[in-house]
Protein backbone atom coordinates (compact mmCIF):
# COMPACT_ATOMS: atom_id res chain seq x y z
CA UNK A 1 0.00 0.00 0.00
CA UNK A 2 2.66 2.11 1.19
CA UNK A 3 4.51 1.63 -2.40
CA UNK A 4 1.23 2.38 -4.33
CA UNK A 5 0.91 5.19 -2.88
CA UNK A 6 4.51 6.69 -3.23
CA UNK A 7 4.02 5.51 -7.32
CA UNK A 8 0.76 7.77 -7.31
CA UNK A 9 2.62 10.90 -5.60
CA UNK A 10 5.30 10.51 -8.75
CA UNK A 11 2.39 10.32 -11.33
CA UNK A 12 1.12 13.17 -10.56
CA UNK A 13 4.30 15.04 -9.70
CA UNK A 14 5.04 14.39 -13.50
CA UNK A 15 1.73 15.38 -14.59
CA UNK A 16 2.38 18.10 -13.20
CA UNK A 17 5.88 18.51 -14.54
CA UNK A 18 4.32 17.76 -18.31
CA UNK A 19 1.83 20.59 -17.46
CA UNK A 20 4.19 23.11 -16.19
CA UNK A 21 6.04 22.37 -19.73
CA UNK A 22 3.69 23.19 -22.10
CA UNK A 23 3.08 26.32 -20.27
CA UNK A 24 6.72 27.63 -20.86
CA UNK A 25 7.07 29.25 -23.55
CA UNK A 26 10.59 29.75 -25.54
CA UNK A 27 12.22 32.80 -27.03
CA UNK A 28 11.13 31.69 -30.04
CA UNK A 29 8.09 31.43 -29.58
CA UNK A 30 7.29 34.57 -28.12
CA UNK A 31 9.38 36.02 -31.06
CA UNK A 32 6.65 34.86 -33.21
CA UNK A 33 3.86 35.96 -30.92
CA UNK A 34 5.28 39.62 -31.03
CA UNK A 35 5.79 39.74 -34.41
CA UNK A 36 2.39 38.38 -35.25
CA UNK A 37 0.65 41.24 -33.21
CA UNK A 38 2.84 43.95 -35.40
CA UNK A 39 1.20 42.74 -38.56
CA UNK A 40 -2.57 42.24 -37.10
CA UNK A 41 -1.69 45.84 -35.20
CA UNK A 42 -0.30 47.03 -38.70
CA UNK A 43 -3.39 45.12 -40.51
CA UNK A 44 -5.89 46.52 -38.04
CA UNK A 45 -4.42 50.28 -38.43
CA UNK A 46 -5.03 50.06 -41.95
CA UNK A 47 -0.99 51.02 -42.43
CA UNK A 48 0.41 51.15 -45.77
CA UNK A 49 4.32 49.84 -45.26
CA UNK A 50 6.50 50.99 -47.88
CA UNK A 51 10.04 50.41 -48.82
CA UNK A 52 13.35 52.60 -47.74
CA UNK A 53 13.87 53.19 -51.17
CA UNK A 54 10.10 54.49 -51.88
CA UNK A 55 10.67 56.16 -48.68
CA UNK A 56 13.77 58.18 -49.92
CA UNK A 57 12.20 58.57 -53.37
CA UNK A 58 9.30 59.98 -51.77
CA UNK A 59 11.97 62.71 -50.06
CA UNK A 60 12.23 60.94 -47.07
CA UNK A 61 9.18 61.49 -46.48
CA UNK A 62 5.63 59.60 -45.55
CA UNK A 63 3.43 62.31 -45.68
CA UNK A 64 1.70 61.50 -48.94
CA UNK A 65 -1.72 62.52 -50.46
CA UNK A 66 -3.63 60.72 -52.60
CA UNK A 67 -6.63 59.72 -54.32
CA UNK A 68 -8.20 63.04 -52.23
CA UNK A 69 -6.94 61.95 -48.91
CA UNK A 70 -3.37 61.15 -47.15
CA UNK A 71 -1.83 58.03 -47.28
CA UNK A 72 -1.44 56.15 -43.78
CA UNK A 73 2.65 55.41 -44.32
CA UNK A 74 4.89 53.90 -42.57
CA UNK A 75 8.94 53.27 -43.81
CA UNK A 76 9.91 49.96 -42.63
CA UNK A 77 13.78 50.17 -41.57
CA UNK A 78 16.08 46.99 -42.22
CA UNK A 79 18.66 47.85 -40.03
CA UNK A 80 16.15 48.29 -36.98
CA UNK A 81 12.81 46.67 -37.82
CA UNK A 82 11.05 50.23 -37.00
CA UNK A 83 8.35 51.20 -38.95
CA UNK A 84 8.05 54.92 -38.88
CA UNK A 85 5.53 57.39 -40.15
CA UNK A 86 6.78 60.97 -39.93
CA UNK A 87 3.99 63.14 -39.26
CA UNK A 88 5.90 66.42 -38.85
CA UNK A 89 9.25 67.13 -40.03
CA UNK A 90 9.60 69.61 -37.79
CA UNK A 91 11.21 72.95 -37.41
CA UNK A 92 14.68 73.88 -37.15
CA UNK A 93 17.54 71.68 -38.25
CA UNK A 94 18.80 68.23 -38.16
CA UNK A 95 20.96 67.26 -35.16
CA UNK A 96 24.56 68.83 -35.92
CA UNK A 97 26.77 66.27 -36.88
CA UNK A 98 29.51 65.72 -33.94
CA UNK A 99 27.31 67.81 -31.15
CA UNK A 100 27.82 66.71 -27.76
CA UNK A 101 25.22 67.21 -25.38
CA UNK A 102 21.91 68.54 -26.67
CA UNK A 103 18.72 68.34 -24.86
CA UNK A 104 16.07 66.96 -26.43
CA UNK A 105 12.60 67.43 -24.82
CA UNK A 106 9.79 65.04 -26.23
CA UNK A 107 6.00 63.80 -25.41
CA UNK A 108 5.36 60.49 -25.68
CA UNK A 109 2.29 57.81 -25.77
CA UNK A 110 3.74 54.32 -25.58
CA UNK A 111 1.05 51.08 -26.26
CA UNK A 112 1.64 47.89 -25.58
CA UNK A 113 0.78 46.22 -29.22
CA UNK A 114 0.82 42.34 -27.78
CA UNK A 115 -0.94 43.12 -24.56
CA UNK A 116 -2.95 45.80 -26.47
CA UNK A 117 -2.77 48.49 -23.23
CA UNK A 118 -1.10 51.78 -22.31
CA UNK A 119 1.59 51.24 -21.08
CA UNK A 120 3.12 54.56 -20.52
CA UNK A 121 2.52 58.24 -21.58
CA UNK A 122 4.11 62.04 -20.83
CA UNK A 123 1.64 64.62 -23.24
CA UNK A 124 -1.00 64.85 -21.11
CA UNK A 125 0.25 68.25 -19.86
CA UNK A 126 2.36 71.56 -20.94
CA UNK A 127 4.80 71.30 -18.30
CA UNK A 128 5.73 68.25 -18.58
CA UNK A 129 8.79 66.29 -21.18
CA UNK A 130 11.36 63.69 -21.14
CA UNK A 131 14.15 65.31 -21.80
CA UNK A 132 16.65 63.52 -23.44
CA UNK A 133 20.66 64.34 -23.44
CA UNK A 134 21.74 63.58 -26.82
CA UNK A 135 25.06 62.89 -28.81
CA UNK A 136 25.23 62.60 -32.27
CA UNK A 137 29.07 61.16 -33.75
CA UNK A 138 28.54 60.47 -37.53
CA UNK A 139 25.53 58.84 -37.97
CA UNK A 140 25.23 57.59 -34.77
CA UNK A 141 22.78 58.85 -32.06
CA UNK A 142 23.73 58.46 -27.82
CA UNK A 143 21.22 59.42 -25.19
CA UNK A 144 19.99 59.14 -21.58
CA UNK A 145 16.76 60.16 -20.22
CA UNK A 146 17.82 63.19 -17.85
CA UNK A 147 14.42 63.17 -16.14
CA UNK A 148 10.49 62.26 -16.80
CA UNK A 149 8.15 59.71 -16.78
CA UNK A 150 10.13 57.20 -19.07
CA UNK A 151 13.25 57.04 -16.35
CA UNK A 152 10.97 56.89 -13.52
CA UNK A 153 8.55 53.94 -14.73
CA UNK A 154 11.29 51.96 -16.18
CA UNK A 155 13.73 52.70 -13.09
CA UNK A 156 16.80 53.55 -15.93
CA UNK A 157 18.00 56.53 -17.93
CA UNK A 158 18.47 54.33 -21.11
CA UNK A 159 16.34 55.96 -23.74
CA UNK A 160 15.17 52.78 -25.99
CA UNK A 161 17.11 52.56 -29.32
CA UNK A 162 14.15 53.12 -31.27
CA UNK A 163 13.56 56.53 -29.98
CA UNK A 164 16.83 57.32 -31.65
CA UNK A 165 16.08 56.63 -34.89
CA UNK A 166 13.78 59.20 -36.13
CA UNK A 167 16.75 61.87 -35.46
CA UNK A 168 18.50 60.71 -38.78
CA UNK A 169 15.36 62.38 -40.48
CA UNK A 170 13.92 65.18 -39.04
CA UNK A 171 14.37 68.49 -37.68
CA UNK A 172 15.25 69.24 -34.19
CA UNK A 173 14.24 72.94 -33.42
CA UNK A 174 11.91 75.30 -31.05
CA UNK A 175 9.22 77.72 -32.73
CA UNK A 176 9.58 81.16 -33.55
CA UNK A 177 7.55 82.07 -36.04
CA UNK A 178 3.92 81.38 -35.25
CA UNK A 179 3.37 78.26 -38.20
CA UNK A 180 6.67 76.70 -37.01
CA UNK A 181 5.80 73.29 -35.57
CA UNK A 182 7.76 70.56 -33.70
CA UNK A 183 8.91 67.60 -34.95
CA UNK A 184 6.81 64.45 -34.65
CA UNK A 185 6.37 60.97 -35.32
CA UNK A 186 4.97 57.62 -34.58
CA UNK A 187 6.94 54.06 -34.82
CA UNK A 188 6.26 50.74 -34.34
CA UNK A 189 9.38 49.68 -32.67
CA UNK A 190 10.23 45.60 -32.18
CA UNK A 191 11.36 44.57 -28.35
CA UNK A 192 15.07 44.58 -29.62
CA UNK A 193 14.79 48.12 -30.13
CA UNK A 194 12.24 49.09 -26.92
CA UNK A 195 12.92 49.15 -23.21
CA UNK A 196 14.55 46.89 -20.96
CA UNK A 197 10.98 45.86 -19.79
CA UNK A 198 9.92 45.20 -23.92
CA UNK A 199 13.00 43.52 -24.21
CA UNK A 200 13.17 41.09 -21.07
CA UNK A 201 9.01 40.03 -21.57
CA UNK A 202 9.29 40.37 -25.58
CA UNK A 203 6.70 42.85 -26.70
CA UNK A 204 6.16 45.58 -29.02
CA UNK A 205 5.34 48.94 -28.97
CA UNK A 206 3.70 51.87 -30.93
CA UNK A 207 4.28 55.25 -30.37
CA UNK A 208 3.53 58.91 -31.09
CA UNK A 209 6.34 61.09 -30.02
CA UNK A 210 7.60 64.89 -30.50
CA UNK A 211 10.70 66.60 -30.48
CA UNK A 212 11.63 69.74 -30.01
CA UNK A 213 15.31 71.44 -28.73
CA UNK A 214 15.16 72.85 -25.19
CA UNK A 215 17.20 75.98 -26.23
Amino acid sequence: MRNHFLYVLLFLAGLAGLASCSDYETYGEKKEKAYEAIQSFISDSSINVINEAQFHAQHDSTYVYKGGQYLNQYVYLNNTGVYMQIVRKGCGTPLEESKTGVNILCRYTEYNILDKVVASRDDQSARNYEKMHVTRTGTTYDAYFASGVMSSTYSTTTVPSGWLVPLAYINIGRPVELDDEIALVKLIVPHTQGTSDASSNVYPCHYVISYQREQ
